[in-house]
């Protein structure tokens, strides 16, 4: 039988690209059925990054770090509150205090690669080297924002001090016996890295690609001296530490003298446990060697680390309260949070300033919306705000505190969004202001806090070393927070 090359191209165009009619012919009997794959890949994972979208980026940087002047306050002569000058005289000189700041600039980078192979298996179904750096651009931002709110360059966690412990209810089913507990604080970066089920993070030795090593800090403190409390059965341990500066997270080592194991992370200072021990292969208290808070030489601080620090930033840690229960929020009774608007009236006391945003987690929300709707007497207090082109408003259920009004700044105040952030733990909130007021017209800081930037996100295609591309994206940059008095924030808060 012959067969013509034009069948042969028209029974390769058909196979290549199969119509209707050809898939229709196919039976499903011989399992012979075309593969109906939609292109390209889809991408089911979040790209939240609204603080990195948020700081203005500043180019111009040189050098290994960037410094300014700060002039931190003006000093009359005389009576500083008092101008009176005798006729004829003159006044004595003013004063002012200077402080030299610097910020060293640091590297941030993710890098991937993709198979020949691959490359030529995608065409037609995705530009594989294209979407590859694209999903190492997204990672090298997520990477990035948690870096502008918990990096940690300078602020050592250090050893948390002994818990103190107690026994005490009844209707448990812990096993009665002397149990020892030991804690270790965490970071924002560490409360991120840790889990029941993966440990703490202490130490990773990184291996890059070009196979050389460093040692990355996983945000985690000393663990705290052991203390011990003898149960018997029915009764709830309870247990609660010293807040630990810079924590926003704690880990408690649980079991007999020796064998203490992971059995718990909180975001408040205090644990209770009620329930027989998990045990079994979780981190053990052994594998804490050393306080792996900080990495001083690779990281930049970040907002909340400049507000810990003690730079006249506010902040708040609520009090421990009942072990494992803790000190929540606390409704006004004017339709606001007690602890918001401390920090709202402190702030402008203080240094004449107000958040622009206050970012929260989903817990945090819930419970501000909560007090602040179910208060008593707030409902007069409570104002909805209806676009004039939409008309009467329907009735829908729910609903959340959107903004947050300050009345302590010029002009009769101002409304400030409250916006979830995707990586905030539970019990912080973190507030900020994107610039100084009015009445710092002549201060020379265009902006709070900025990214300054050496060099900017770049692309870096390396030599062909293997049958593969590999390629990464980096940036050299620090966060430089002019007017750390600019943040506050709020931390230990338990839920409800």
């Amino acid at each position: 039988m012959n067969t013509s090359a034009q069948t042969l191209e028209l029974l390769k165009a058909a196979l290549g690209n199969p119509s209707a009619e050809l898939a229709k012919s196919i039976s499903t009997a011989t399992g012979l059925v075309p593969f109906d794959l939609q292109a390209p890949a889809k991408n089911l994972y979040p790209v939240n990054t609204p603080i990195r979208n948020r700081l203005p980026r500043v180019g111009g940087g040189m050098g290994t770090a960037t410094n300014w002047k700060q002039i931190a306050a003006i000093t009359g002569s005389g009576y500083d509150a008092m101008g009176w000058v005798a006729e004829g005289q003159r006044t004595g000189r003013m004063n002012y205090s200077a402080v030299n700041r610097s910020a060293s600039y640091v590297t941030l980078g993710e890098e991937d690669n993709v198979t020949f192979e691959a490359i030529s298996a995608g065409q037609g179904f995705e530009d594989v080297r294209s979407t590859g750096t694209m999903r190492v651009l997204q990672k090298m931002m997520l990477k990035e924002e948690n870096a502008l709110i918990f990096g940690n360059s300078s602020l050592a966690l250090g050893t948390p001090g002994t818990p103190t412990l107690s026994a005490g209810g009844s209707g448990g089913t812990l096993g009665a016996a002397t149990y020892s507990v030991m804690v270790v604080a965490l970071t924002g970066e560490g409360f991120r890295g840790a889990s029941l089920s993966g440990g703490v993070p202490t130490t990773q030795t990184v291996t890059g690609a070009d196979g050389a090593t460093y040692t990355l800090n996983g945000g985690s403190s000393n663990k705290s001296a052991a203390a011990t409390q003898a149960i018997t059965l029915g009764q709830v341990l309870s247990c609660s530490v010293a807040p630990v500066t810079g924590a926003v997270g704690y880990a408690w080592y649980v079991g007999t003298a020796g064998s203490e194991r992971l059995e718990r992370i909180t975001t408040i200072n205090s644990a209770t446990f009620n329930a027989p021990l998990v045990g079994g292969t979780r981190q053990a208290a052994t594998a804490i060697t050393a306080d792996n808070s900080r990495n001083a030489s690779l990281a930049f601080d970040g907002l909340m680390t400049h507000a810990f620090s003690g730079t006249g930033a506010y902040v708040r840690t609520l009090a421990t309260g009942t072990a494992g229960t803790g000190s929540t929020l606390t409704a006004s009774g004017r339709g606001t949070i007690t602890e918001i608007d401390d920090m709202l009236q402190t702030m402008w006391d203080n240094n004449q300033v107000s958040p622009d945003v206050i970012y929260v987690n989903s817990q945090e929300l819930k419970n501000i919306t909560n007090k602040a709707l179910a208060g008593p007497g707030t409902s007069p207090l409570l104002q909805v705000f209806t676009p004039p082109e939409q008309g009467y408003p329907g009735l829908m259920a729910g609903g959340v505190i959107g903004f947050y009004f300050n009345p302590f700044t010029m002009g009769g105040g101002m409304r400030i969004p409250v916006m979830i952030h995707p990586s905030l733990p539970p019990g912080t909130i973190l507030a900020w202001a994107d610039n100084l007021p009015a009445q710092y017209q002549s201060n020379n800081v265009p902006r709070t806090a900025e990214v300054k930037v050496r060099r900017d996100y770049y692309q870096l295609d390396f030599p062909i070393r293997t049958r593969a591309q590999e390629f990464g994206v980096y940036a050299e940059e620090v966060l430089a927070v002019y007017a750390p008095f600019a943040i506050g924030v709020i931390n230990n808060i338990a839920n409800g």
